[in-house]
């Protein structure tokens, strides 16, 4: 029973998983990462106002802005359903110990990141949204996914064909985890860049001038995106030079794909204002260019 629900609950789980990402990413978009000043409750209450006429006292009613308030407060309501749903993902898992540990063990992985988490995300609103922690926020949300995604594969994977001869799958191996290092550090990098724009004078500079007055590490970012293009278009140029099956193929086209949708977003966003919506986007996508890498990975190490 317990095996034949875990790939269901898993799915599940990585789906609400990139989903409370793209709600993260809105968090920082809108300024509302302090909509509730406090943690683990917001303004003193498990549910929070929406007036400031019913803050408590010990509140300025100054800093209370319900949009932010309520998108925060979001925000971490579907950070404990993740957390239950990773619960239930481990308890499940217990049907594979037997025959594929490393269900569970993946499993149990994800279960202590996110428990790590849910305390930084503590420490990130006491320190007051201090930039280092941000990052550091983001790569754990990352590593979770990539845990989930590792389990639910494992469970899964003998449902499908990826036989490949010797020398394709050390090709595509080295490729495609080149191409994830080189995401962890487009990342990092696109962190930065977010972290410099909150130290933008923003009472100064209207929105659409806050990227030139970043600096250096912008024209980096954007620079680096080069190398993830290259490398993703050499994989999907190798696929089909060498007539790889079909699974291969379809994975390869769409991270490729999914990094010119990067590159599109990444060109409104230098050169259209820096719209909320597609800073939302840009690392949303992320997550589906992290689950498509990671898959192609496992699939160059299958021998099916």
């Amino acid at each position: 029973m317990l095996k034949q629900l875990f790939p269901t609950v898993a799915t599940t789980t990585v789906i609400v998983t990139v989903l409370l990402i793209f709600i993260g990413v809105l968090v920082r978009a809108s300024g509302a990462g302090l909509g509730c000043p406090d943690w683990p409750q917001c303004f003193g209450m498990w549910i929070p106002p929406t007036t400031a006429a019913d803050l408590p006292p010990e509140f300025n009613a100054d800093e209370f802005n319900v949009v932010h308030t309520w998108t925060e407060y979001i925000n971490r309501l579907v950070g404990v359903l993740v957390g239950f749903l990773i619960i239930l993902t481990t308890f499940f898992s217990l049907g594979y110990l037997k025959e594929r540990k490393s269900v569970f063990v993946a499993s149990l992985l994800a279960l202590i990141l996110v428990i790590f988490q849910g305390w930084l995300g503590g420490q990130v609103v006491r320190s007051g949204l201090q930039p280092g922690m941000i990052s550091v926020h983001m790569v754990i949300a990352m590593l979770i996914l990539m845990t989930l995604v590792y389990a639910t594969w494992s469970a899964i994977k003998d449902r499908y064909r990826f036989t490949l001869m010797h020398n394709h799958k050390k090709a595509l191996f080295m490729a495609s985890s080149l191409l994830l290092f080189l995401m962890f550090v487009q990342i990092i990098l696109g962190t930065q860049v977010r972290e410099a724009i909150d130290l933008v004078d923003k009472a100064s500079f209207p929105r659409g001038e806050w990227l030139e007055q970043v600096g250096l590490i912008d024209q980096i970012h954007r620079t680096f995106s080069w190398t993830i293009l290259l490398t993703s278009t050499w994989i999907v140029y190798y696929v089909k030079n060498n007539n790889l099956v079909t699974n291969i193929t379809k994975i390869a086209v769409t991270i490729l794909g999914l990094v010119l949708v990067q590159i599109f977003i990444g060109v409104v966003l230098a050169y259209g204002g820096l719209p909320a919506s597609f800073q939302v986007l840009h690392l949303g996508v992320s997550s589906f260019l992290f689950i498509a890498i990671q898959i192609l990975i496992l699939a160059s190490r299958h021998n099916r």
